[in-house]
C-alpha cells in the first residue's frame, strides 16, 4: 500500500530558447519534477517538434521575439493547433498592452526576463491548477 501523495511530472516545451539564461532555467526546471520534452529555436521549429512527439507537453514556455513580424500569426497557429497546451510567455517587454494581447490569444501567464526559476515554477503550477 502506498502512502503519501506522488507528484506527477509536468512536461514542458521551450521555444525560442537561445540564451544562456534560458538554458539555466531549463536545466533547473528539469532538475525538479519537470520534464523537458523538446526545445526549439523558433515557433515554426516548435510546431514541427510538437507534431513529432508521441505525447504533448502540458506547458510550452515561449521566449517571445517581437522583432519577428509574424510572431502573432505564429502564436495564433500554435494555440489553434495545440489548444490543450498551456502557453507561458517570456519576454523583455514590460508593457500592459502586450500582456493583455497575449492573454487574449490564450496565454496562461507572462514572465519578464529576469524572472528566476522559482517564478517559472510558480506560474507553471498556477497554469496546471487552472487546467484541473
Amino acid at each position: 500500500m502506498e502512502t503519501g501523495t506522488a507528484q506527477k511530472t509536468i512536461s514542458l516545451s521551450f521555444i525560442n530558447d537561445k540564451s544562456p539564461i534560458t538554458d539555466s532555467i531549463c536545466k533547473d526546471l528539469a532538475a525538479s519534477e519537470m520534464k523537458v520534452l523538446c526545445r526549439s529555436e523558433n515557433i515554426e521549429d516548435g510546431l514541427s517538434h510538437l507534431s513529432s512527439l508521441n505525447k504533448l507537453p502540458k506547458i510550452c514556455i515561449i521566449d517571445l521575439d517581437f522583432y519577428d513580424q509574424n510572431v502573432l500569426v505564429q502564436l495564433h497557429k500554435l494555440k489553434t493547433e495545440y489548444p490543450t497546451i498551456k502557453l507561458i510567455a517570456h519576454s523583455d517587454i514590460d508593457d500592459e498592452k502586450v500582456g493583455k494581447s497575449l492573454l487574449d490569444i490564450g496565454f496562461s501567464s507572462y514572465l519578464l526576463f529576469g524572472s528566476d526559476v522559482d517564478d517559472f515554477k510558480r506560474v507553471i503550477e498556477t497554469a496546471m491548477n487552472e487546467a484541473r
